[in-house]
């Protein structure tokens, strides 16, 4: 028995010792591209001064949803419903998540790794990849390669774990159709104790452009991220955080044709430029972003409030303003022309906590305006526009409940309003709504 013991003695000191690190990897974890602070590294359970630490986390999302009538149209909602179909069960996420550290012999973080996967009845797929550097001679500088989330904004950043609302915005799953993306972020914050400037960080990021949504780059073009943000900082009774964002990037014209936005006669059109120089010139992305957090301190009835604004030039095609995966086709596969539009969004996000940490109120609205140079029945088939032209407003609400530590549920109802425009389809706000029934398990 003895033997047995002590064959198995460092096995079981092993489990024991990473258990803890289970529940405390997970609360950590808010955004999907933490940078590394000292409290954070405090918080890891350092196995192996030689070796480092290696922990898992994850997260289950079942959920039940119920939609205003067959078929409609719900991407933004988790994905569109059958034509027949008007209530479903689904696995919206399922993930594991591992995470090493390597620190220095002083305790500064050196080298750290993640490798995340995302399993749903659908399949399974890599959603984190990625390793990053800390230069610790000025302790100011570390480098993340690999697929990674893109530092744009704060709602694109939130981890789904710790969100409220069971998805992100319009807005920000349009112009980033998936948050992460295969490239390279140089991030400037100083480590050090005492510094000036601790609080603040500066993101510069270089990506493929089309994330998750594609196969692998298909032009020539990247986007680069640049977000200069501020970390919470506490007042007597209350915290504050934000930050400024910009993307400039864009895509590749494979034809010498192209479609943007003209004034003609006093009247906005999408307009056809027909030109051999074209070819191989960039239709632009461009992104201009703020965004603010404001909370309360009491943990008791809590008040948070997130905010963001997002204004640019957006390039889709003539069906839809979605940044694409992969150069577009027809059912024929003949290249598509690109479509450049000047868009404008935003989302406010309220979370209120009811006496108990356990019960939150959320209340949200978002818009997104595809084309902010027509409104209402100026949208026409005959102006060259179509639904990509529309603006959605979504107003949001539910109710958050904690049943214990690695266990909770949302109730949640999204109200989608289009405008009415002259486009077949969307003459009136059509019956789209959508009700989410959400539970998640985590550790």
């Amino acid at each position: 028995m003895n033997r047995h013991f002590a064959r198995y003695k460092k096995v079981y000191f092993l489990i024991v010792a990473f258990l803890p690190l289970f529940s405390s990897i997970s609360y950590g974890q808010r955004t999907i591209n933490d940078v590394m602070d000292s409290t954070t590294v405090n918080h890891l359970l350092i196995i192996s001064k030689k070796y480092g630490s290696l922990s898992f986390s994850g997260y289950l999302q079942p959920q039940f949803q119920v939609a205003q009538s067959n078929g409609t149209q719900a991407e933004y909602q988790g994905g569109n419903f059958g034509e027949f179909t008007n209530n479903r069960f689904r696995l919206r996420r399922g993930r594991l998540r591992a995470d090493y550290m390597m620190l220095t012999d002083d305790g500064s973080p050196s080298t750290y790794f993640v490798l995340q996967f995302d399993g749903t009845e659908q399949g399974v797929a890599i959603r984190d990849f990625w390793g990053r550097y800390y230069e610790n001679e000025w302790k100011i500088l570390a480098v993340t390669l690999g697929l990674s989330g893109r530092p744009f904004g704060n709602e694109l950043q939130l981890s789904s774990s710790v969100r409220e609302a069971p998805e992100r915005g319009r807005m920000s799953q349009i112009l980033m159709k998936t948050e992460r993306d295969l490239g390279v972020t140089f991030s400037l914050n100083p480590r050090w104790k005492d510094a000036r400037l601790k609080n603040f960080v500066f993101d510069f990021g270089i990506y493929n452009g089309q994330g998750l949504a594609g196969a692998g780059e298909f032009d020539n073009s990247k986007d680069f991220i640049f977000r200069l943000s501020h970390k919470t900082y506490a007042f007597n009774t209350f915290t504050i955080a934000g930050g400024i964002s910009t993307l400039q990037g864009g895509l590749n014209h494979r034809l010498p044709v192209s479609y943007k936005m003209n004034q003609i006669n006093d009247q906005w059109r999408m307009v056809k430029d027909s030109s051999v120089n074209t070819v191989n010139k960039v239709a632009p992305r461009r992104y201009y972003g703020a965004d603010i957090q404001l909370a309360t301190k009491t943990k008791s009835w809590k008040s948070e409030l997130r905010a963001e604004v997002v204004s640019g030039l957006q390039t889709g095609t003539s069906t839809t303003s979605t940044t694409p995966g992969s150069y577009p086709v027809d059912n024929k596969s003949i290249a598509l022309p690109y479509y450049t539009r000047t868009f404008n969004g935003a989302y406010l996000t309220f979370v209120q906590t009811l006496n108990s940490t356990d019960n939150q109120i959320i209340l949200k609205y978002d818009w997104y305006d595809p084309n902010s140079k027509v409104k209402g029945l100026d949208i026409s088939s005959d102006r060259g526009l179509s639904p990509a032209d529309v603006r959605f407003d979504t107003f949001g609400f539910g109710f958050l409940h904690h049943f214990n530590p690695h266990f909770k549920a949302v109730l949640y109802y999204d109200i989608i309003k289009n405008e009415s425009t002259k486009i077949e389809g969307y003459t009136a706000d059509r019956k789209d709504n959508v009700l989410t029934l959400r539970t998640q398990f985590y550790f």
